[in-house]
């Protein structure tokens, strides 16, 4: 008996969804940094064992758009409610649970099974802070009444219940591992008999080009600040592959010229470090020899032209 599925995992920004793929494929898929809305495509990461096949997405977390990039990001979410054989949400323990009600409305409505999973739990056993409240004109502090990190577990996975009577709820702290292998067994014994759908040697279903924008993009997400790492699309030009090394092209795209000297910096500092841990992080993705070079150029607006989304791969379609 073989079973293959697709699970799919959806859920607000922030919450560790990149994190938890990583941690479920057992490789680095999908970029996982502290800023949120850094995953922008659905990825697939499979994982072959021999009685069954994986077939793991993560998605971009699920927002209010604010202009065309974002509208298409949310369709790659929606999506993964429409083809999924089992449904991972992904929350943590501090987010409201009734963030984005009109998605969590949907999920509500699925007949398959859907896993809610509370992540980043290690987290429970900060002290809470304390709160400063007036007497008049005196200002002094109270201390809250303190709950063990079970009772707030307990808290949250009860309001999830509410909130999502039928699905089943599983803490987790993918960033320390806590709780993958008891969600890897119960997403083995949910997924239907099927034959697999990809080879068995295959890891995901994004060729080398997209991995190389997105650890290029990755590394602007860590060393630039504020609107600058979401104004930026990594194109690569060129990817020559050899025995012993890859020789590549990447072009760097920002909406507005001045946004073009931040990336470039003072005498070119901030692209040159930029490039090369890129370039470290690609040789130890690749296991070859890298050389890389990295251009920026303005595509004024890029974020709200449909034409130039759709070159760039933003079509759900």
């Amino acid at each position: 008996m073989f079973k293959s599925g697709f699970v799919n995992i959806v859920g607000n920004p922030n919450v560790g969804k990149s994190t938890l793929m990583n941690q479920l494929v057992g490789e680095k898929i999908s970029i996982a940094t502290f800023k949120a809305q850094t995953t922008r495509h659905r990825i697939m990461g499979i994982v072959n064992e021999p009685d069954c096949q994986i077939v793991f997405s993560d998605t971009p977390g699920v927002l209010k758009p604010n202009y065309k990039m974002q509208e298409m990001m949310l369709q790659f979410s929606e999506s993964a409610l429409a083809d999924a054989d089992i449904l991972l949400y992904v929350t943590d323990v501090v987010e409201k649970p009734e963030k984005n009600k009109d998605f969590l409305d949907k999920v509500a409505k699925m007949t398959i099974p859907v896993l809610v999973i509370i992540n980043k739990i290690d987290e429970l056993g900060r002290n809470e802070p304390e709160v400063k409240k007036k007497d008049g004109e005196k200002e002094h502090k109270v201390k809250r009444v303190m709950k063990s990190p079970t009772e707030k577990l307990v808290e949250i996975v009860d309001k999830w219940h509410e909130l999502l009577p039928n699905a089943e709820i599983l803490p987790v702290s993918a960033k320390n591992k806590f709780g993958i292998d008891v969600l890897m067994k119960r997403v083995k014994e949910l997924l239907p008999e099927s034959p697999a759908y990809f080879d068995k040697d295959q890891l995901t279903d994004k060729p080398a080009k997209f991995f190389v924008s997105e650890i290029i993009r990755e590394k602007i997400l860590r060393y630039y600040d504020k609107e600058i790492p979401y104004s930026v699309e990594v194109v690569v030009e060129r990817f020559k592959e050899n025995a012993d090394v890859i020789h590549i092209n990447a072009v760097i795209y920002v909406e507005r010229e001045s946004q073009k000297g931040i990336i470039i910096g003072h005498q070119g500092q901030a692209l040159k470090k930029v490039s090369s841990e890129a370039r470290k992080s690609l040789e130890q993705f690749f296991g070859k020899k890298i050389f890389l070079e990295t251009f920026v150029k303005v595509d004024k607006d890029w974020r709200n032209n449909q034409h130039e989304l759709k070159n760039f791969g933003y079509d759900p379609e």
